[in-house]
């Protein structure tokens, strides 16, 4: 290294971070923003970008720290009401605004330069003398589409954006600037900026709008690469980290819990190891939803915390249904150590349910989570392969907090052959089959372990039974031949189980 880059880092002052104002964005770049550098903020018109620019200010405010909003597109009336739409208010921030009329002629030749080359354009001018009187820490630039207009051609366009990246620099000015992407193939911002911020907004065929940030560049720090979504609502924006399981390893004891059955957990092994997930398999109306009700309720009865995720059934019909069934979550709904929500898959994110997860078992201390049902959660994703990925990091991440996961799978079809939207076996630690059979002129149920990873489980195939005190189990079908596939053969004298009186139809 020569002398002069020892010297020049000799002098150099300590690089520090700023938070952005949104946690999450925080994050995602592992720490906030490096400290008096300039930033692209690029996204289309809706993304969000002046909300980001506001709780980044915001933020500034809170900590103390002059804050400077630059507005070319839009008035100061407009973005005070942005602000307050939001619950906020722009005081102690200094908003200067350039869009006027003589501002945006594109017959105004002036020139973004160096202040020591050439005098500035009009335009250039008022905005240098406003940072230099309100001294501003924090600055937000909007949007860069009226420089670009100004320019007229991408020499003198990049000699501006320069201009004015060397000059906040020299003030010790972090600065987001803010654009439309209106010129696709304008790359010179990219290789400009010392970082840069993307934001999307995607229209769906059907549902909310999905959003999501993607950090393009971040020089000298680490970051977490890839798509992460966010949403935009009243009191600003919240992004959801995309979930890495790696990151949460944690400690805890893998003891076996049982499922209020007996005969449920002779078939698992022992019953439900803390920190795996079952998955349960079968068509609709066969007990999938009960099944799973009854290992959530055997939990809150030692004292456990749970969450139930409903996708399909509403909410007043599951607390119904569990009621008939013997199986009354009112008082552990009451007390708050069961929370049952009713997820619409066309309003939510895939990342903001995995957030919700989240917070669920590091702030609400839940060890037992159903969702039900996969079929549902499929919808909210952009296709199968998201899926598999997604559930992939959730179960994992699940796992290594210690947590007691089931899922329920919906098949298409009552019986004989059926078909899944996806297979999702492999990714579980247990799986049980939930089949309906005819036997004796009735339609009855049949349960079975196909997979445990942790326990010797039962092979047998045994019949199911719904009634008021929740689930009944049989004797193993020793008898039969062909129960999975629905239609069996009788080769033996197993007795069916008694229908009780108090069974739903």
């Amino acid at each position: 290294m020569d002398s002069t880059a020892t010297t020049r880092r000799a002098t150099r002052k300590p690089t520090h971070r700023l938070s952005t104002g949104i946690s999450g964005l925080d994050d995602i770049l592992c720490g906030g923003l490096t400290a008096e550098r300039v930033y692209l903020v690029e996204g289309s018109p809706g993304s969000g970008k002046t909300t980001l620019g506001l709780q980044f200010l915001l933020d500034g405010r809170a900590r103390g720290e002059r804050g400077l909003y630059i507005t070319l597109s839009e008035t100061a009336d407009e973005l005070d009401a942005v602000a307050e739409s939001h619950g906020w208010t722009l005081d102690g921030i200094d908003v200067f605004e350039l869009a006027d009329e003589t501002v945006l002629d594109p017959d105004a030749q002036q020139s973004i330069l160096h202040p020591a080359e050439v005098e500035l354009g009009e335009t250039t001018r008022g905005v240098l003398e406003r940072v230099d009187r309100v001294q501003p820490a924090r600055v937000v630039f909007d949007s860069l589409s009226e420089f670009r207009l100004l320019a007229q051609n991408p020499l003198r366009y990049r000699r501006q954006i320069l201009a004015l990246k060397q000059f906040f620099t020299a003030r010790a000015c972090t600065v987001l600037l803010l654009d439309d992407k209106s010129s696709q193939s304008d790359q010179h911002l990219h290789s400009i900026s010392h970082g840069v911020i993307s934001l999307e907004q995607i229209a769906q065929e059907f549902g909310k709008e999905r959003r999501r940030v993607n950090i393009i560049k971040m020089r000298g720090i680490a970051y977490r690469g890839g798509y992460h979504d966010y949403v935009l609502e009243t009191g600003g924006i919240r992004m959801f980290p995309r979930l890495v399981a790696a990151e949460h390893a944690s400690t805890f004891e893998p003891a076996a819990h049982t499922t209020g059955s007996g005969e449920l957990d002779a078939l698992l092994g022992g019953g439900l190891i803390a920190g795996t997930n079952t998955l349960i398999v079968g068509p609709s109306g066969v007990g999938k939803s009960t099944v799973t009700v009854r290992c959530m309720l055997a939990a809150l009865e030692r004292g456990e915390k749970a969450a139930f995720y409903l996708f399909d059934e509403g909410l007043g019909t599951f607390m119904a249904r569990n009621m008939a069934l013997g199986m009354d979550l009112r008082p552990y709904l009451a007390s708050g150590h069961v929370n049952v929500r009713h997820i619409d898959s066309a309003e939510l994110s895939p990342g903001e349910f995995a957030q919700m997860l989240r917070d669920a078992v590091e702030t609400g201390g839940v060890t037992f989570l159903a969702i039900d049902s996969l079929n549902a959660y499929l919808q909210a994703m952009p296709g199968e392969q998201y899926l598999t990925l997604q559930m992939h990091e959730l179960l994992g991440y699940l796992n290594q907090k210690g947590v007691t996961t089931m899922l329920v799978l919906g098949e298409h079809g009552l019986v004989g052959q059926m078909q899944r939207d996806v297979d999702l076996s492999y990714l579980s630690d247990t799986t049980v089959l939930l089949r309906f059979f005819e036997a004796a002129g009735k339609l009855r149920r049949a349960i079975t372990v196909v997979k445990n990873r942790t326990t010797n489980h039962a092979l047998t195939i045994h019949e199911l039974q719904l009634h008021g005190r929740g689930i009944g189990i049989g004797a193993p079908l020793a008898g039969f031949e062909g129960v999975l596939t629905g239609l069996p053969s009788y080769r033996g004298g197993t007795q069916m189980m008694a229908t009780n009186p108090d069974a739903p139809a």
